[in-house]
């Protein structure tokens, strides 16, 4: 018995050893292992209840709710904060900031200002030649030189500087501001205030009712600022509140559609074009007085490719673009582009557009800072139609309406 007893007494605390090292062992083995955890106390459950009927209400609403929202139940739109602070409303990001063109009353006054920094030689020469206390044969040899050096035409010239005699014989004007008067007077005959220089943009009834689109197409010779011209005369029309759509017919000239399309977008105006270059110019052309009809608006300009006035090909093409649109629309106006530093060259050009595409307005371009503002006088008598805009600058709004009396009075340095 004792020895038994003895053996116990060596056995027990070796097993009591060995069991703690084992569970030591074990437990540094789980926090090592990822993934491993300590089991955890199941909670207890307590005794089932009824279910009422509320939960189950605001369930069906809260789905419902969403399918009206457009999203998935249990999901809610992220709400702003109390106050609305830390929040910055931008409903149109990404959307073009569009230009706002300038106001159009007032923008001929400009013309003055250039021509006075540009020294208007046109006005000076004749002021300082009339101011004289007396006229010799050579002065007013010198007075329609002057004049015919400004291109104001042989015809126009010879009418000015006879009127000019008769009055300073008969009147017996030694005043320079008389002089200046009487000057100003005969000036603003020759242009001709009466000529209609309104833009034909108001819509035109069809046959059968339709509320069409005003059509107005631009052509003239390269180089003369068309493309651009016609650009500044879509932010005319803007600014007048109209709506617009350009239709980039000039398939001839590399990136002249892209052009269009630039000086459209600046003032939120879309562009009917063909994605490659070459295409035919009279199917643009259709496609855009369609595409106008379609969107209702009020007028349509279209461009067309730069052309010299004496390749028969080229001008025939004008008229077919001509023909293809007045199956959709009349074309209520025709535009000339000429370059106003181009004088006697110029009236050349306009001849042979205006028996082709039936010209019913000009537009004179670089006009500020020329001497040859009389080619507003000469292009007039020569085809008979009156001119309707120039062109006072580089900048996007220096396009106005041709005001008679504004252009004379900048010619004198009024």
């Amino acid at each position: 018995m004792n020895e038994f007893l003895d053996a116990l007494w060596y056995v027990v605390p070796t097993l009591v050893v060995l069991g703690g090292a084992g569970w030591w062992g074990v437990s540094a083995s789980r926090k090592k292992r990822p993934g491993v955890s300590e089991p955890t106390p199941k909670p207890q459950q307590s005794a089932p209840q009824a279910p009422t009927a509320e939960p189950a209400r605001q369930a069906n609403e809260e789905q419902t709710d969403a399918e009206q929202a457009g999203t998935e139940p249990g999901h809610s739109e992220p709400q702003e904060p109390a106050g609305g602070e830390g929040i910055v409303e931008n409903q149109d990001a990404g959307a073009p900031v569009l230009d706002v063109p300038e106001a159009v009353p007032g923008r001929f006054a400009r013309l003055r200002s250039r021509l006075a920094a540009s020294g208007s030689p046109l006005g000076a020469k004749l002021l300082a030649v009339l101011s004289k206390d007396h006229l010799s044969e050579d002065d007013w040899d010198e007075l329609e030189e002057t004049l015919l050096l400004a291109d104001i035409g042989a015809g126009p010239a010879g009418e000015l500087i006879d009127a000019l005699r008769t009055q300073v014989r008969v009147q017996a004007i030694k005043d320079p501001a008389r002089v200046k008067e009487l000057l100003r007077t005969e000036l603003i005959k020759l242009v001709d205030p009466s000529l209609d220089r309104s833009l034909a943009t108001q819509r035109t009834n069809a046959a059968q009712g339709e509320n069409l689109p005003a059509v107005i197409m631009v052509v003239g010779v390269n180089g003369t600022g068309k493309t651009t011209t016609l650009g500044k005369l879509t932010r005319v029309l803007v600014a007048e509140g109209k709506s617009v759509l350009l239709g980039a017919a000039d398939t001839f000239r590399a990136a002249a559609a892209d052009q269009l399309e630039t000086w459209g977008a600046r003032v939120g105006v879309p562009t009917v074009r063909s994605e490659r270059d070459g295409a035919d110019p009279a199917s643009v052309a259709f496609d855009a007085a369609r595409t106008a009809k379609a969107t209702d608006v009020d007028v349509l300009l279209v461009d067309t490719a730069g052309r010299l006035q004496n390749k028969t090909g080229l001008m025939d093409e004008l008229g077919k673009i001509a023909r293809v649109v007045e199956k959709e629309a009349p074309i209520g106006e025709v535009l000339l582009v000429l370059d106003a530093t181009t004088g006697q060259n110029g009236l050349n050009q306009a001849r042979v557009f205006a028996q082709v595409a039936g010209v019913t307005g000009i537009v004179l371009t670089k006009l500020d800072g020329t001497a040859k503002g009389g080619i507003v006088v000469a292009v007039q008598r020569e085809l008979g139609v009156p001119v309707k805009l120039v062109g006072l600058g580089e900048g996007p709004d220096d396009l106005a309406p041709f005001d008679p009396e504004q252009f004379v009075g900048s010619i004198l340095g009024d």
